[in-house]
């Protein structure tokens, strides 16, 4: 029998707990009165963004890689660990997909084991470069399965087939969340997204580098409304497996979001084109109206609010 029948107190684990969203996550369940495990390789999480919490009695730390099994006894799982950026992604594109599919089968195997439900991180890469506009959860995607991205975009998709079939297969009570861009404090100041970049080079002064001509769109949703609504679709009764879109609908193109950048640093910084990379998307947009009937969300944090939050986390950097 679960613990959660005893006391409103579960014992979570968080793969990929050190990271960005993976941080933000214990945060937020910590201060609901839970217990944390965190599970990480710290291949791309730090000790630093897990510091606040080393004396909570109520956090533990598990320097683990996923691709490799794990037992523990928790009433929940949140399955976060994977890079998530291109620099770190395709460093070792073969570890990628093994995080994704081997780390999915091993967090799937626990969660049957355990009678737990688990919620899965995905990614609107899983739409690939769409050629619908905004992005449906019943729309397939077009991803190259072979190109310098499919480490990460396939790997992903992989995980979503293995989390259905573990539904189907094995009655595991599973949820999945596709994840539009996300910013906000403890990103990774190297880790060469878009938001993180732009700001380091802003606030630096150094020209603001724009992949092809700025004109394709991103939709920037911040930290604290993602975690939302994990926390929201995971508390859900059993049988609301999704996939959900987790993202801003609020459309920006790339040189906005550098002028507004600028804007708010006071920086001199010119803008500067180089060519695009390889499958970049075009365009991305989430369409959010499943997940508001589903779990009552929609993000509350519009762009230039969090962007100031973001910016006064990186200036310790400069």
């Amino acid at each position: 029998m679960s613990l959660s029948n005893y006391s409103p107190r579960k014992r979570i684990l968080i793969t990929g707990g050190a990271g960005f969203l993976g941080s933000h996550l214990t945060e937020k369940l910590l201060n609901d009165g839970h217990e944390v495990i965190c599970a990480d390789s710290l291949f791309t999480g730090t000790k630093d963004n897990i510091a606040a919490f080393k004396d909570n009695p109520y956090y533990e730390f598990i320097r683990h890689d996923i691709t490799s099994p794990l037992q523990v006894e928790v009433d929940e799982i949140y399955n976060l660990a994977c890079p998530a950026s291109p620099i770190h992604y395709q460093h070792n594109p073969i570890h990628t997909v093994k995080t994704s599919v081997m780390g999915a089968i091993n967090m799937l195997e626990l969660a049957k084991h355990l009678q737990c439900k688990i919620l899965h991180a995905s990614t609107s890469e899983v739409y690939g470069d769409p050629t619908i506009h905004p992005q449906t959860e019943d729309y397939w995607g077009n991803v190259n399965p072979i190109g310098v991205r499919s480490c990460y975009d396939e790997g992903k998709r992989c995980a979503e087939t293995l989390f259905f079939d573990f539904h189907r297969q094995e009655n595991i009570d599973i949820r999945i969340v596709r994840i539009f861009n996300t910013y906000g404090p403890r990103m990774h100041p190297q880790d060469g997204r878009v938001v993180s970049n732009f700001i380091m080079q802003a606030l630096r002064g150094d020209p603001i580098t724009i992949y092809g001509d700025g004109s394709q769109s991103r939709s920037f949703c911040y930290v604290d409304d993602l975690i939302n609504g994990f926390v929201r679709f995971m508390d859900l009764e059993p049988g609301a497996t999704g996939p959900i879109n987790l993202g801003n609908p609020n459309e920006f193109t790339i040189k906005e979001l550098a002028e507004t950048v600028i804007k708010l640093t006071n920086s001199k910084s010119a803008l500067i084109n180089n060519p695009l990379p390889k499958d970049d998307p075009q365009q991305r947009q989430p369409e959010i109206s499943y997940t508001k009937k589903l779990i009552s969300w929609e993000p509350q944090i519009q762009l230039e609010e969090g962007l100031k939050k973001t910016i006064s986390y990186f200036e310790q950097f400069i």
